[in-house]
């Protein structure tokens, strides 16, 4: 019976930690931005003087206050509120991982110093490193990166146009 349950189980961890993953390939570019920003300064100072343990107390945070959004918004999408739903889980997942990935980097040596956290954290990148060898993985990686620059190359024609339009106005 418990073999029975191994291919649901995997298929719902795979879902959810490759909704995880396209989350954090947008999240990490803003927890990048934010780590750049002097206002932060003093507060890096202080989450990076920290010891392990109140370390992952501070990182354990914004988890257990922003996971309960999931259920909330799968409430929602299942009452039929799918705008309402969706912005929930978005907002709460986006703050979550950036916040969650700029308290990592800031201590991931004490974190990995604890052993059980290294575990779980060993656990979670051969997970993610399985993940990531798969060619749907690499196929909807390709498609992402193949998206942006579309979008990228969209936005430039678009600048480009309306600067030309701009300079025939003034003159």
């Amino acid at each position: 019976m418990a073999r029975f349950w191994t291919i649901p189980i995997f298929g719902i961890a795979t879902v959810y930690f490759t909704v995880d993953a396209l989350f954090s390939a947008v999240t990490g570019p803003i927890a990048a931005w934010l780590g750049k920003k002097r206002l932060l300064e003093r507060v890096r100072r202080w989450v990076t003087s920290l010891g392990p343990y109140q370390s992952f107390a501070l990182f354990a945070v914004p988890v257990v206050i922003l996971e309960p959004a999931k259920p909330l918004s799968a409430y929602l999408l299942g009452t039929g509120h799918f705008l309402p739903g969706a912005i929930v889980f978005i907002a709460a997942e986006v703050l979550k991982l950036t916040v969650v990935e700029r308290l990592f980097h800031l201590n991931k040596k004490k974190l990995l110093s604890i052993p059980l956290f290294a575990w779980g954290y060993g656990y979670w990148r051969r997970m993610m490193d399985y993940l990531e060898s798969t060619a749907a993985w690499r196929t909807s990686r390709r498609m992402l990166s193949e998206a942006l620059e579309l979008i990228g190359n969209l936005k430039s024609r678009l600048q480009s146009q309306f600067r030309s339009a701009g300079a025939r106005r003034l003159k």
